[in-house]
């Protein structure tokens, strides 16, 4: 069963975001490998805003990431989508900053949900976590920001 973590409250999703899957990437997965993620974005501009934030993440660290419909996302460890209407690899998270649950979520072990202090993001957070309850998930929650 996917493990689902919501982190709330946060200032800011991209840079949260950011730092996420760089600690993601850089820890070894269980195989010992780097860790593969798949990031779901709400839209084309908030996937084109991650995209250029992922490259100005630190002067040393290089995280490699494409787009979900790119032909090197099966061979890329970090794979950006913004539809749930594009195949999404096999990956060890996946980390939601849209406000809707990703539809393919239950093929990964771990889900982090991202919810910013903007009411709208909080309040359909409120509804995923509920949702996800009601499946029978047991969501874990971790608030980032102070209230």
């Amino acid at each position: 069963m996917t493990r689902i973590d919501f982190h709330t409250n946060v200032p800011d999703k991209i840079a949260y975001a950011c730092r996420l899957v760089r600690k993601a990437y850089n820890a070894a997965s269980t195989s010992g490998a780097k860790n593969r993620i798949v990031v779901m974005t709400e839209d084309s501009d908030q996937l084109a805003r991650f995209d250029a934030a992922l490259w100005a993440v630190s002067d040393v660290d290089f995280l490699p990431h494409v787009h979900a419909n790119d032909p090197l996302a099966p061979d890329t460890p970090i794979v950006l989508a913004d539809s749930d209407d594009v195949e999404l690899p096999q990956a060890d998270l996946l980390i939601n900053l849209a406000q809707r649950a990703p539809a393919q979520f239950e093929a990964f072990p771990r889900l982090i949900e991202v919810v910013s202090t903007e009411e709208a993001d909080a309040a359909a957070g409120r509804i995923r976590f509920v949702a996800y309850k009601r499946q029978d998930f047991k969501p874990e929650h971790l608030s980032v920001g102070k209230s």
